[in-house]
């Protein structure tokens, strides 16, 4: 079935030339700046300049396999295949783990993988498909990070830094959450404040009560820095 946007551009830009190539890198540099743009607003490594590089070279791909296609009646995009397979051995080496073996970096990764396959897309020349799918990430990216953000606020598990006024205080704390309905599921000493008088921990809890299960993150951890024993406290995103 022909490609609607590549019938309504003209005979050009379903074949392998000067113009439609141009064309097609063009669009998918827009598109990757784009994205990469959103990625290096948030700080993360792979940003604008990382998703540009990758989607050019997934549809200069994408364009050989095109032509390889037509002129010597190959059936696999195999330049397109091996570069799919290279971004994703790429994407899992930009995935980190933190010191609590947290996943960093996953929808980033994400993303970069995304961009390659709508852009070899586009090299191929299935301007639908390339349309459809960059429009599905953006919205992606730039709607939902607050639904997400919702949902994240209204679970039962979250983390917390949490710095209390002395080392001693601890157990007042512990005591003091779980009559709240907080359970603590893991606890680990920040020792960079050793020398500070202060007691500094990251706290994993668990929300186990009903009453508490109503309220949001914020509420709960605005409740808990009104202890006496809390000199500062913040939820860890």
């Amino acid at each position: 079935m022909p490609d609607l946007i590549a019938s309504f551009l003209g005979g050009w830009a379903e074949e392998v030339n000067l113009y439609s190539t141009l064309f097609k890198v063009v669009i998918a540099i827009i598109f990757s700046a784009i994205i990469g743009a959103e990625r290096a607003k948030k700080r993360h490594a792979a940003g604008l300049r990382t998703f540009m590089l990758v989607s050019v070279g997934a549809v200069v791909s994408g364009i050989c396999d095109a032509y390889l296609i037509k002129s010597f009646s190959i059936s696999v995009p195999f330049l397109s295949a091996a570069l799919l397979i290279g971004i994703a051995v790429i994407s899992c080496n930009a995935i980190l783990y933190s010191s609590k073996s947290q996943l960093k970096g996953l929808t980033t990764s994400v993303c970069m993988w995304v961009s390659c396959v709508i852009s070899v897309a586009l090299g191929l020349g299935l301007y639908v498909v390339f349309l459809i799918g960059a429009a599905a990430l953006m919205l992606t990216l730039m709607l939902f990070p607050n639904l997400e953000g919702w949902f994240k606020n209204k679970s039962n598990h979250f983390e917390i830094h949490l710095e209390l006024n002395s080392r001693n205080l601890l157990r007042e704390f512990l005591e003091t959450i779980r009559t709240f309905g907080l359970a603590v599921n893991n606890i680990e000493i920040n020792p960079a404040y050793a020398n500070t008088g202060l007691g500094v921990y990251s706290l994993i809890l668990t929300v186990e009560s009903d009453e508490l299960k109503k309220k949001s993150h914020d509420e709960i951890i605005e409740a808990l820095s009104s202890l006496d024993c809390v000199h500062y406290i913040e939820k860890i995103s």
